[in-house]
């Protein structure tokens, strides 16, 4: 009877670990979220005012929205350095549109959607057509991009804005900023497309195994291509945002946003190795950024310790996925 009840608790004692590994799989991003948050409430009495938590949405909507643009990108095992010099050249174009009494407000959307989503195009066309890597690729639209956006605007910023573009970056309902709803409205359509759609379960695929779906029949270079058009259209509206927000067009906009972005993804728990990402964690992993910046602020630490902690923040979050696929290995 003692050894069977021996063999019994061992038993209960697997599945309950292997129950509580799930679990920290599964909530785990969400649990750090909910520390980080705590901790800086109980270091900064500024922390959990309902202005603040709205003050890390508006600045975060931007980060969030290049995110989860990024993660179909990195589920395909892509990645895209240019972001943050499309986010600049959207800027500046945006704002030559945006003066009063020129052009309808529209028009101004139109052309910020349509110069991001030619972008992405180009990326999409150089990776998915000509086979070229997308490092590559997208660190020449990141180089390239800066430079158009600087000789188009003489290196210098664009204002002269018009109220009504204004109010996308300044202006909310309900109390709820504009760039905010905008966030959740891009993170609803993409877990929509991921989730519910053909187009998600053929980007899970290639990134799963991409000469399995080639064999099942996907149309893999249609998919991909159709991946970096969203991301630039996504670009086009954070850049639409952020000129707004700053009331002008700065053609040095936008420096270090992919990485931010990229962090974002991973800290979410989008896989670099492909297959592997949910709308939902990159989120998460925005938010995370977010608090942390906004708490370290509040706390008056540097800006240079901010980006080191970020740095390791990183590392720890690769290491950990790579940990990961080790073992299913």
């Amino acid at each position: 009877m003692e050894l069977k009840e021996f063999k019994v608790n061992k038993i209960d004692e697997k599945d309950m670990k292997s129950a509580a590994m799930k679990f920290l799989s599964k909530y785990g991003i969400f649990l750090i979220l909910i520390f980080l948050a705590t901790l800086m409430s109980f270091l900064t009495p500024h922390f959990l005012t309902t202005n603040n938590i709205i003050n890390i949405l508006r600045q975060m909507s931007v980060i969030g929205i290049i995110a989860i643009g990024v993660t179909p990108i990195i589920i395909t095992k892509g990645i895209d350095l240019s972001p943050g010099s499309v986010i600049a050249l959207v800027s500046v174009v945006v704002a030559s549109f945006a003066h009063p009494g020129e052009y309808p407000l529209l028009v101004t959307i139109l052309v910020g959607l349509a110069v991001g989503l030619l972008t992405g195009f180009i990326n999409g066309t150089f990776i998915a057509k000509a086979g070229l890597p997308p490092f590559i690729a997208t660190l020449g639209m990141m180089t390239a991009a800066r430079g158009v956006a600087l000789l188009y605007s003489d290196g210098r910023p664009i204002g002269n804005l018009s109220d009504s573009f204004v109010f996308i970056g300044e202006g909310s309902i309900l109390g709820i900023p504009i760039s905010v709803i905008l966030f959740a409205l891009v993170g609803l359509v993409t877990w929509i497309l991921l989730n519910k759609t053909k187009f998600g379960k053929y980007i899970y695929a290639i990134g799963g195994n991409e000469q399995a779906a080639i064999t099942a029949g996907v149309n893999t270079k249609k998919v991909l291509l159709m991946v970096y058009c969203y991301m630039g259209l996504l670009v086009g509206i954070a850049g639409l945002i952020l000129t707004a927000r700053t009331t002008s067009g700065q053609p040095q906009a936008g420096i270090m946003f992919e990485l931010d972005a990229i962090a974002a993804a991973v800290i979410g728990g989008t896989s670099l190795f492909g297959g592997i990402g949910t709308v939902g964690g990159t989120i998460i992993g925005a938010l995370i950024i977010g608090v942390m910046n906004n708490g370290l602020d509040l706390l008056g630490v540097s800006s240079y310790w901010q980006q080191i902690v970020k740095g390791i923040i990183i590392v720890s979050a690769v290491y950990v996925d790579s940990r990961k696929n080790k073992k299913k290995l």
